[in-house]
């Protein structure tokens, strides 16, 4: 029964994207298979010079109500789903007049392009949800025994193949495949209007079904996620790891996921967590400077400071920011030029040939930035195992969900999309902090922020200086961070990403010569913290805010 061909005598054809129709088409009209169609769809296969027969022909029923209605009939229905080995099911098709359908071509309204509009209205988007296309997809999804379905054009390719090999017929493992191809289409689809639809969701609705009222503007009671393979990588984190890149279909989000890769060998496992992490943190700084261009009253995003970060397994190992990609490249890289080594570079900014021709004299697994200068891109060429990741203009994190897998569940958590609540901001010193030190400590407290915890960040104005990152206590991160930097610490700002338990931190970080704290405060000690940072001459800020990363 499953190896059984099934011959194909005629065939519905409605689609909105019409790529490769009309070959396709012309391919089942050499098989003499009748072609039914709607709409657009009989027009253009009309112009090709095809034959093709109405689907109101078919049903006696015009299509009405704008277009909603003009497949559901059973004359339609019961086409694609009468069983043809089965005589009662014949006997009422022949009573009724309904003839076999036996491929069914559909795809569907373009919904996801509708909603990636940015001013697309509730009411457009629901103009384009398609009830008549995902009811014959799943007809004959379900009849698949009997009858094909094709939702994909990449498809079409496949199956004029299979109809020339078998003379008009389709194998049943053929058809087995399609209809699962067609099942995850239509389900997508339905994921898709869902997610749409809950983010469009009235305020403060009288009625919270399937939720409490309490929790109706919080996290989704469902999560669901199309995720579609993009590559599959050599390996995971180790080489006995089997790995894959997978994209959310549909999604909106831009990210590394989707950067385009110009040169290079194929990324990794790793390359992609790491570059995901120094994307991230660049993209934090841009938005730190870019609030501060607002607040002067000049907003231009080309004549914002490039900033440039090095990664080594996800912790930043060098920023550095100036007017020059050149100069913030030398800035990061002098943070710490032995960990910089094979580390993945980001930038805010286009890369110039200047920067790429300093680059270029290093090794380095990865660089990612929003363009490159014609002549950066030559000089990158030559060091062909470099990966080269072109961003494009998504100069912002737009993921709002973060997931985390755990035994047995996922974890979910808001995106730690904020860095200060300027309202929380707190000088709790005698000495307040100069101007240049403010600056420095917004600069600290954004790359603490990507740093694993316990986290430690010593910093000038414009260049990282020395992390302490994922130790068990944060004195020790103070002292790591000591340890780590390159570049004379007398002088810099500290930032920690959570408050200090005990003084001890402090009284180590004034051994080496800082001169202003930001911390989150809210220890049970904070007093000795304090009168700690008083009897040292620093100035500390406290934030209110925690930017703990496990």
């Amino acid at each position: 029964m499953e190896d059984s061909l099934k011959k194909i005598t005629r065939a519905l054809i409605s689609v909105s994207d019409k790529t490769g129709l009309i070959e396709f088409a012309q391919k089942l009209a050499t098989h003499n298979i009748e072609l039914v169609s709607t709409g657009g769809t009989a027009k253009l296969l009309r112009e090709a010079g095809l034959a093709v027969r109405d689907v109101s022909d078919l049903t006696g029923f015009p299509e009405m109500l704008d277009g909603r209605v003009k497949t559901l009939h059973p004359k339609v229905h019961g086409g694609i789903l009468g069983i043809r080995d089965n005589a009662e099911h014949q006997a009422k098709m022949q009573e009724h007049g309904i003839v076999p359908i036996d491929l069914v071509v559909v795809n569907l309204y373009p919904f996801k392009q509708t909603i990636q509009k940015p001013d697309v209205t509730l009411e457009e988007a629901i103009e384009n949800i398609d009830i008549g296309g995902p009811a014959m997809i799943r007809s004959a999804s379900k009849n698949h025994h009997d009858v094909a379905v094709v939702v994909d054009p990449k498809d079409y390719g496949l199956v004029s193949a299979m109809l020339d090999a078998h003379h008009g017929a389709l194998p049943y493992v053929v058809r087995y495949q399609l209809a699962l191809t067609a099942f995850r289409h239509t389900a997508s689809y339905d994921k898709e209007i869902a997610r749409f639809l809950w983010s469009r969701q009235p305020a403060n609705p009288e009625v919270a079904l399937g939720d409490t009222a309490e929790n109706q503007h919080d996290l989704p009671v469902e999560i669901e996620f199309n995720l579609q393979k993009a590559m599959g990588l050599r390996y995971g984190e180790n080489p006995h790891q089997r790995a894959a890149l997978y994209q959310i279909a549909g999604s909106e989000e831009h990210g590394v996921a989707s950067a385009e890769q110009l040169q290079g060998k194929e990324l990794s496992y790793n390359n992609l967590l790491d570059t995901d992490a120094a994307w991230e943190l660049v993209m934090e700084i841009h938005a730190l400077h870019l609030r501060e261009s607002r607040a002067k009253g000049a907003v231009n995003h080309q004549n914002l400071p490039h900033t440039c970060a090095i990664i080594k397994h996800t912790n930043p190992c060098g920023v550095g920011v100036s007017n020059s990609a050149l100069d913030a490249f030398q800035r990061a890289k002098s943070t710490d030029p032995v960990s910089a080594f094979g580390g993945i570079i980001a930038f805010s900014g286009i890369v110039d040939e200047a920067a790429a021709k300093e680059i270029a004299e290093m090794f380095a697994e990865v660089i990612i930035a929003p363009d490159f200068s014609d002549e950066a891109k030559k000089t990158l060429a030559a060091k062909k195992n470099l990966r080269v990741l072109r961003m494009g203009d998504h100069l912002k994190s737009a993921a709002h969900l973060e997931l985390r897998r755990i035994s047995g569940g996922v974890l979910v958590q808001e995106r730690d999309a904020e860095l200060l609540d300027e309202e929380k901001f707190e000088i709790v010193t005698e000495r307040k902090p100069t101007p240049s030190e403010l600056t420095a400590l917004r600069f600290a407290w954004a790359i603490c922020k990507h740093v694993k915890s316990n986290a430690i960040v010593y910093s000038a104005e414009h260049q990282l200086v020395g992390v302490g990152a994922g130790q068990m206590s944060r004195v020790d991160s103070v002292k790591l961070g000591a340890s780590k930097a390159q570049l004379p610490l007398a002088g810099t700002v500290l930032a920690s990403d959570a408050f200090f338990p005990f003084r001890d931190g402090l009284d180590e970080a004034a051994k080496h010569g800082i001169t202003a704290v930001i911390q989150p405060g809210g220890s049970v000690r904070d007093k000795e913290v304090i009168e700690a940072a008083n009897q040292h001459g620093i100035a500390m800020v406290f934030t209110g805010m925690r930017h703990f990363k496990h």
